[in-house]
């Protein structure tokens, strides 16, 4: 049957948005971004077009909480007109806003183009933002000693409720509490005169410790990201700075540096991996 030139025109002009939206993909995401509740969180976000088409259009974001079993629609907002020439890859950040947590949570962000496709899906995991609080019952009512030349986990420890001394103030092996974080450091050049031996003298006095070491040099021999050294009952966590980087805005390097406290304090023998397999 021949179609009429209107009815041939109306049928483009259905399929166009398709052939557009077509040209536009998210590239996945290796694993999930991590964010901490409250507003204007960037989730970054890596589009590519390997149309020969330019592609253009507006981009909005969907947002759910989800479970092993559910998935609770959060809001639904436009977020910018985005131009991506042909064969090209753009990465963006997107500012997006999620709701307080008590613990790590799951959330989608879908990304859909101007006719509800669904362009792509990151995976969020959203956390409270006073991981740090997680300190305070390992100090057992004694302050926290830090070593932070450049005043980058002092502000967090105060927002957190953190009680702690500044240990720039007084000869390390004279602090007498339960737990003493030294970093993070910049250079070797900012590390204190002696710091290994001024270290070891800590933990005879009973002191656990989280050594934050400075960016290594192309040099530097190979070192495993953590590993203790045990002197008497105490033991010292020396930590390279990629574990921690970005302690600011990282939830991952405040909950590690938790961890890497209760390892200080609570030492665990090292252990092969465990498997998923089941016999």
């Amino acid at each position: 049957m021949k179609l009429s030139d209107t009815t041939t025109a109306f049928a483009i002009t259905c399929l166009w948005p398709v052939a557009v939206f077509a040209q536009l993909a998210q590239v996945p995401d290796a694993e999930p971004q991590r964010v901490f509740a409250g507003e204007a969180r960037p989730v970054a976000v890596v589009w590519r077009n390997d149309s020969s088409q330019l592609y253009e259009g507006d981009i909005r974001t969907q947002r759910l909480q989800t479970t092993s079993v559910t998935a609770v629609p959060l809001g639904e907002t436009l977020w910018k007109w985005l131009q991506v020439l042909p064969e090209q890859t753009v990465q963006e950040s997107a500012p997006l806003s999620f709701p307080a947590v008590r613990a790590e949570t799951t959330f989608l962000v879908r990304w859909l183009g101007d006719t509800n496709q669904l362009l792509g899906e990151t995976e969020v995991l959203v956390y409270p933002t006073n991981l740090l609080a997680n300190l305070v019952p390992l100090l057992d009512r004694k302050a926290l000693g830090v070593l932070d030349p450049n005043d980058e986990l002092k502000p967090l420890l105060r927002e957190n409720g953190v009680n702690f001394l500044d240990l720039s103030h007084q000869a390390l092996e004279d602090f007498s509490g339960r737990l003493a974080i030294l970093g993070p450091f910049r250079s070797h050049a900012q590390l204190p005169e002696d710091v290994a031996q001024r270290t070891k003298t800590m933990a005879r006095n009973g002191v656990a410790v989280v050594w934050l070491q400075p960016p290594p040099s192309p040099r530097d021999p190979l070192r495993p990201s953590y590993y203790s050294v045990s002197v008497g009952t105490n033991d010292i966590v020396v930590v390279q700075s990629s574990v921690v980087l970005g302690l600011t805005g990282n939830p991952q390097a405040q909950w590690r540096l938790v961890q890497l406290c209760q390892q200080a304090l609570h030492p665990e023998p090292a252990a092969l991996p465990a498997t998923n397999r089941q016999p």
